[in-house]
């Protein structure tokens, strides 16, 4: 590395007279004949000796140096623009002058090599619109390098489709991420780590806009699990496709669905705050659900359970703080899914308990596979009046019938 002027370089070529032109080693008459085009050396050598030359502090040969480049044949430095062994200061030349063409300018944007502070300034000064959503459509470059984002965002030239992806970006990457940092760290220092824990990995967003700071501290009062204590052994990788990003429109439903079953559970009107905590949690993304399903409290539970995303809903279950007055409800319960039920039938602990199975054996929503395996265990009472109740499948009326006419010696 070496510093020219007011400029620090690094010389990307292997040519020994490049290095010694720029280093300063080489005769003043060597340089100035270097400045002016007039040493034998190939074009990517050329401009990055020029480059460096056009800031010199020798006045004469900066002057000779810019007067070469601007006499620089087009076609040679759009080949330059789109080159990968083109010299970084090169590059950076050319995207922090107005005057090279546009195509120059295009070619620069699209090359992987050009610095990223350079677009910025290509960013800043730019009065090309197009230019600018090509910029803003790399978003991988606008996260590592933000300052882009800004440039776009200031130039007065931007389109609506640049200025849209620029602060898409923002948001997503940079308020998103320092707004859930800074909660974390809130709660942390509250002793809420649990919480904490939640909203270091949490989206925040939804289709509808990022989750307020109001609603995420509402939400972060019903996480208690930490994550040390969660075992999410039950979720097959291959399952996580069905965490898909929903629409506002399926996440409005999925809302009035919860709101709706608990309503007809209760036989009672859902209060208002109870509705406005139900809105709050189920406008996050079905990932930061699915967490909240393994980490909330009771009244986190008792929503998500309603969730007709069966893997968030199946996340409650497997809630280590759920107790068997809980599961002893959801088995009794009408509006979950099919797939809760099967797994509460699964668990040892909670089939020790008749009013449980009792409840799943009851339970329309219980797949008849299921119910069929736990008819054995059912008492004999009891499948009498299960083989009389209308609201079960034939299959397991018959089956019921036939138990308990077999225990009766009939």
């Amino acid at each position: 590395m070496f510093s020219v002027g007011t400029l620090s370089l690094e010389i990307t070529s292997t040519n020994p007279v490049v290095h010694a032109i720029i280093s300063g080693t080489a005769p003043q008459p060597a340089r100035l004949a270097a400045a002016r085009g007039l040493l034998p050396l190939p074009q990517n050598d050329l401009l990055e000796v020029l480059v460096a030359l056009a800031v010199h502090e020798d006045a004469e040969i900066a002057t000779a140096a810019n007067e070469t480049l601007q006499g620089e044949n087009a076609a040679d430095l759009l080949i330059a623009a789109t080159g990968d062994d083109t010299a970084p200061a090169v590059l950076s030349y050319l995207a922090k002058h107005k005057t090279v063409k546009r195509e120059i300018h295009e070619a620069l944007i699209l090359n992987t090599k050009t610095p990223d502070d350079a677009l910025a300034s290509l960013a800043a000064i730019t009065a090309d619109g197009a230019l600018l959503e090509l910029i803003a459509l790399n978003q991988q470059r606008l996260v590592r390098f933000p300052e882009l984002i800004e440039a776009i965002l200031g130039n007065e030239a931007r389109t609506a489709e640049a200025e849209r992806r620029a602060k898409e970006t923002r948001k997503e990457f940079f308020e998103k991420e320092r707004g859930a940092r800074q909660i974390a760290e809130e709660l942390r220092a509250r002793g809420d780590n649990a919480a904490a824990e939640f909203f270091e990995s949490a989206e925040l967003t939804t289709p509808t806009g990022t989750l307020s700071i109001e609603d995420a501290w509402i939400i972060a009062q019903h996480i208690e699990v930490s994550d040390a204590d969660i075992d999410d052994g039950w979720l097959p990788a291959e399952r996580f496709d069905e965490l898909v990003t929903e629409t506002a429109e399926e996440i409005k439903a999925n809302v009035q669905r919860v709101i709706e079953s608990e309503r007809l559970e209760s036989g009672t009107e859902v209060s208002a705050e109870r509705v406005s905590l139900i809105r709050r949690i189920m406008f996050m993304t079905t990932r930061d659900r699915m967490k909240l399903a393994m980490k909330g409290d009771r009244e986190a539970r008792s929503i998500l359970i309603r969730d007709s995303n069966k893997i968030v809903s199946s996340a409650v279950v497997n809630n280590p703080r759920i107790t068997d007055h809980e599961i002893e409800n959801i088995s009794a319960m009408r509006t979950v899914a099919d797939e809760v039920l099967r797994l509460i039938a699964l668990n040892r602990n909670w089939a020790r308990s008749y009013s449980i199975i009792h409840n799943l054996a009851r339970n329309p929503r219980t797949p008849i596979p299921t119910v069929v395996n736990l008819l054995p265990r059912i008492r004999t009472k009891d499948l009498h009046s299960l083989s009389q109740n209308r609201n079960v499948s034939e299959t397991v009326r018959r089956q019921a019938l036939r138990l308990a006419q077999v225990r009766s010696g009939q």
